[in-house]
C-alpha cells in the first residue's frame, strides 16, 4: 500500500487501547454523524469488530425501544 498520499501518522493514536467507555463513545458519534477521523481510524485500528457490532446493535434497540415507548406516551396522553 502507498504511503506517499496520506498524512503523518500521529504518534498520540499509537496503539491507544480501545475501552468500553470508547467503543459507546465511537458508537454514538457514528451514529449520530460526528465521528472524526482520529478516533475512526482508532477503533480500526485497535478496536475488535464483534465489540463495535454488538454495541452498535444494542445502542439501536436502546433506540427504537425509546421511540416506541414516547411514542406510546405520546399517543396515551393525548386522548
Amino acid at each position: 500500500m502507498s504511503t506517499h498520499n496520506q498524512p503523518p501518522e500521529d504518534p498520540n493514536l499509537k496503539k491507544q487501547a480501545v475501552t468500553f467507555f470508547t467503543i459507546i463513545q465511537s458508537v454514538f458519534s457514528s451514529f449520530i454523524g460526528i465521528q472524526n477521523n482520529a478516533n475512526r481510524k482508532r477503533d480500526f485500528e485497535s478496536g475488535k469488530f464483534w465489540h463495535f457490532f454488538a454495541a452498535g446493535i444494542i445502542f439501536v434497540v436502546i433506540f427504537v425501544v425509546a421511540l416506541w415507548l414516547g411514542a406510546k406516551y405520546l399517543i396515551a396522553t393525548a386522548a
